[in-house]
């Protein structure tokens, strides 16, 4: 456990003492976890860092690949423990930052991707102290949230236009939800996964149950989106599919993780037809995450019907296990990560 002593040396910050060492879920090979011991961060902070008690996370599709692997970010040198996991909700327990103090409760990144452990040390820049009522749990959906409400922001108006959002996810039903919010007059989801009897909740109008690839092999030039946002990632050819897909003049809002370095693409088409291809990370972090907060405040049945799955830490390895397994019945994946076992 840490306890919290006063340091007056400088504003905002604290002492922790360790009383015992952290037991943290590590990959010792791809798809397997073991548990370790490791001890619990030390508390020579850098500027604007703090230290979290990880309480929730959410299982990320970006973590996939690393789970995969076992590999860590650089996708060479081994996974350290507590990754791959960086959409965190706890509460801050030592701060080097006058922005966020101990109590806070916190939702954002584990920026060393880092988040199965107990204790995390993190930028406060990646986080946002909130007000809800949410249980951590519930709480870290702010995450992903401000990931697309930031990638909505920067794609422009959407008002009156087609769009179509390739893989319905947990972030492609929430691309889906805010696009509609935001004035599009149709809202298109494509996946290879049935999502048919939930899909309506979050504003989508047309639901096409194929592959990307055939969706954009068979759209008619009348029902070219104006806007396509490829929320699967991982492959080469959702990319090429959005590209062929969308109408003239269209934009394109790559947000799907990468594996590969290079893309090919056929760059006649976006010259030809004028086409806008965007991508990018979340900026102005503490500034889209309150954002989110106030949004679920908006759309609280959001938490609902996006959580489908729950565990507590003791679970992790099932935890990844679903949640890397596409499936008619399963969204997002939360771990509770102050419980031994939680119902799923």
């Amino acid at each position: 456990m840490l306890s919290r002593v006063q340091d007056d040396s400088r504003p905002g910050a604290r002492v922790i003492k360790t009383k015992r060492r952290m037991r943290v879920p590590m990959l010792t090979a791809p798809g397997i976890f073991q548990t370790v011991e490791v001890p619990p961060p030390g508390t020579d902070l850098g500027r604007e860092e703090v230290i979290v008690r990880v309480l929730a996370g959410g299982i990320c599709g970006s973590d996939a690949p690393f789970f995969r692997s076992a590999l860590a970010l650089d996708g060479r040198s081994p996974a350290p423990p507590g990754a791959p996991l960086h959409e965190i909700a706890g509460e801050v327990v030592l701060s080097a930052s006058a922005d966020l103090v101990p109590g806070d409760s916190v939702v954002g990144w584990a920026t060393r991707f880092d988040g199965l452990a107990d204790y995390v040390v993190t930028e406060a820049s990646s986080l946002h102290a909130h007000q809800t009522a949410l249980p951590p749990e519930e709480a870290v959906l702010m995450q992903p949230l401000a990931c697309v409400l930031y990638a909505v922001e920067r794609l422009g108006s959407v008002a009156g236009r087609t769009c179509a959002v390739l893989g319905l996810g947990p972030i492609g039903l929430l691309f889906c939800h805010i696009l509609k919010r935001r004035g599009a007059a149709r809202v298109v989801g494509v996946d290879r996964v049935d999502r048919s009897g939930i899909a309506s909740r979050f504003g989508v109008d047309d639901v096409v149950w194929a592959s990307s690839r055939h969706y954009a092999a068979e759209v008619a030039d009348r029902s070219r989106p104006d806007v396509i946002v490829e929320a699967v990632g991982h492959q080469v050819s959702t990319l090429q599919d959005a590209v062929s897909a969308v109408g003239e003049c269209g934009r394109i809002f790559y947000f799907g993780v990468p594996d590969d370095d290079i893309y090919p693409i056929n760059m006649q088409r976006l010259i030809r037809s004028n086409l806008t291809l965007m991508s990018g990370g979340t900026l102005e972090r503490p500034r889209v995450l309150a954002e989110a907060e106030q949004y679920l405040r908006q759309f609280p049945e959001l938490v609902g019907s996006l959580i489908t799955h729950r565990f507590g830490r003791a679970d992790v390895q099932r935890a990844f296990e679903v949640a890397v397994t596409p499936a008619a019945g399963r969204l997002k994946v939360v771990l509770c990560l102050d419980r031994t076992s939680e119902d799923s």
